[in-house]
């Protein structure tokens, strides 16, 4: 049974006399000139203690190595650490980090590989839960498939109305996960850039309206757009925005209760704003709505078909016009704020 290994940050504190330098050729400067000035002077103590010709090199050289050895160790044991960290990390390892031993260029790359090591952990950390969250969103409409349609083949059941519908609300699930997982792919990915130009607001949120009117029971969309305002945008990103937040908004509204679109035109830019009459976001809640796979009420959520992906993806959108959204209180219910600047921004 092999002993468990000691964390490379409680292995590697070992630091030179000369970890104050701010340089590495500094530092190895001072290194040659002090084994020449060793070197010397014991050279000159043989002479004077009268050792033989051939001890006094002998002993000069050994021991002017020895104490290079001894500070040239403390310049290069985070390269070391890190060279072996490295080989942890590539095996999976991401916990690994190289404890900074001077103030010169090696220990601020020892400072920088722990943040990349850092990073590489939270990356790997956000891979696992997408895997863990993909797989249980998927699971559950193709069991309801899966069961429906065994029923059938077996004879237990005949295909009806009912069962028709469910497997076809499931289908409708898997398409909506899949397409958000793909946009969600392209936006981090940077493959969709952005067609911007400015348009009317007002046409934006009739469109939007419309659509959502064939849904049953027919929502109550209420629109509160002045004519003439426009806003500078990709059309049809921010179309997927307004309607993701309309949806959403619908979903958690009661039966008949309204749902307001409102835009208005503040400081810097346009503010569009969705309002629905649900139980609202808890404050504390109201930040991490915009991550992926968060559902502030898990149970209802899942039921009406979300995946808690919609909001990441509009998040992401609203970043990439440079604007900002935030979820606020409607008092009953919740608003969902979107600001958006003015003109091109270097992000898109």
């Amino acid at each position: 049974m092999t002993a468990p290994r000691t964390p490379s940050h409680e292995r590697r504190r070992w630091s030179s006399p000369l970890s104050g330098v701010r340089s590495l050729k500094v530092r190895f400067s001072i290194i040659i000139v002090a084994a020449v000035v060793i070197a010397f002077l014991l050279t000159w103590l043989g002479f004077g203690l009268d050792w033989p010709f051939w001890v006094r090199p002998i002993v000069a050289v050994g021991l002017a190595l020895a104490m290079v050895q001894v500070l040239a160790h403390g310049a290069t044991s985070p390269l070391r650490a890190m060279m072996s960290a490295t080989e942890a990390m590539g095996q999976g390892d991401y916990s690994q980090r190289v404890t900074a031993t001077s103030a010169d260029e090696v220990g601020r790359l020892a400072e920088a590989f722990n943040s990349m090591a850092g990073e590489l952990s939270a990356v790997d950390q956000q891979r696992r839960d997408l895997v863990a969250n993909v797989s249980h969103e998927l699971r559950t409409p193709i069991a309801a498939l899966r069961v429906n349609l065994e029923n059938m083949v077996d004879g237990v059941t005949e295909p009806n109305q009912e069962s028709l519908g469910v497997m076809l609300r499931q289908t409708e699930r898997l398409g909506r996960l899949v397409t958000q997982l793909l946009d969600l792919a392209r936006l981090e990915s940077g493959d969709s850039p952005l067609d911007s130009a400015n348009f009317g607001v007002l046409g934006l949120a009739n469109r939007v309206a419309e659509e959502l009117s064939m849904a049953d029971p027919k929502p109550h969309i209420e629109i509160e757009v002045p004519p003439g305002l426009d806003v500078y945008g990709d059309a049809e990103r921010l179309h997927q925005v307004l309607a993701n937040l309309t949806e959403n908004a619908v979903r958690y509204s009661p039966p008949g209760q309204p749902v307001r679109i409102t835009a208005r035109r503040f400081g810097g830019g346009v503010e569009l704003g969705v309002a629905d009459s649900g139980p609202g976001i808890p404050a504390e809640d109201r930040a991490r709505v915009f991550d992926r796979f968060e559902r502030v009420d898990e149970h209802r959520s899942t039921q009406k078909g979300g995946a808690g992906l919609g909001l990441a993806i509009v998040k992401w959108i609203i970043d990439l016009h440079g604007g900002t959204i935030e979820a606020t209180d409607n008092a009953p219910g919740a608003k969902m704020v979107v600001r958006l600047p003015d003109g091109p921004n270097e992000k898109s």
